[in-house]
């Protein structure tokens, strides 16, 4: 760690209460951007997608669970991977155990990826998780909420992150919310991307609060240094 400065006890306070106020208003700032999101338009799903579980096939209004508020994470795992991303399972270290609380706010979350059941399950298991994770293989939900790409749209240039851009690889991340009203019609509410995905990952924002932060900036890629949890 690089030398720091060094403050009495009376300058480390100044300090502090000066980042505080900025911490507030950053705070403010995104209750303010909560509302906006909370009042985005929704747009109708207009096509049946189909997706397989553990349980067998499902559809998307199933993948509800009976609420009306549905959390999708796009985890990237293309059908010829022989492991999920390791950045999406480091995502997905944080995932366990929130469920069953977003349940009780009337919000079901699960996990969707293009590559076949059998092979999240055997994933699933070596990782020890247990959060909701379904196949969409077969399906165009993930070419079409802009999570995988064919190798044409790869050579064209793919549209992700509501743009246009380079772009080498079949899978990438997201996240994709989307809701269901009184007579059981659904609805896409809101989608991010990229860096939009960031919010979902408590281990980055406990890295935030230490002296070096997320300590990425010398690196070749910010997470060059990431492996999966089991390979330390």
């Amino acid at each position: 760690m690089t030398d720091h400065s060094i403050a009495t006890h009376e300058q480390w306070l100044a300090a502090r209460l000066e980042l505080l106020a900025a911490e507030k208003e950053f705070n403010r700032q995104r209750d303010a951007l909560t509302r906006r999101r909370m009042a985005m338009p929704w747009e109708h799903v207009e096509k049946s997608y189909l997706f397989e579980g553990p349980d067998g096939a499902l559809s998307l209004a199933d993948l509800f669970g009976g609420r009306s508020q549905l959390i999708v994470y796009h985890f990237m795992f293309a059908p010829d991977w022989e492991e999920a991303c390791k950045s999406c399972s480091f995502w997905a270290d944080n995932f366990n155990g929130i469920p069953v609380h977003l349940g009780h706010r009337d919000v079901t979350f699960t996990a969707v990826s293009l590559a076949p059941l059998a092979r999240i399950a055997a994933y699933k298991k070596r990782m020890g998780w247990s959060f909701p994770w379904v196949s969409s293989h077969g399906s165009d939900f993930n070419f079409d909420y802009q999570a995988s790409f064919t190798p044409d749209q790869i050579a064209a240039g793919t549209y992700y992150n509501y743009q246009v851009q380079p772009n080498k690889v079949s899978e990438q991340v997201g996240i994709s919310v989307f809701a269901r009203n009184g007579r059981g019609e659904l609805f896409h509410t809101y989608s991010c991307y990229s860096r939009g995905v960031d919010m979902l990952n408590g281990a980055y924002h406990y890295l935030d609060l230490v002296p070096k932060g997320r300590d990425e900036d010398d690196l070749q890629f910010s997470m060059a240094w990431l492996r999966r949890h089991d390979q330390y």
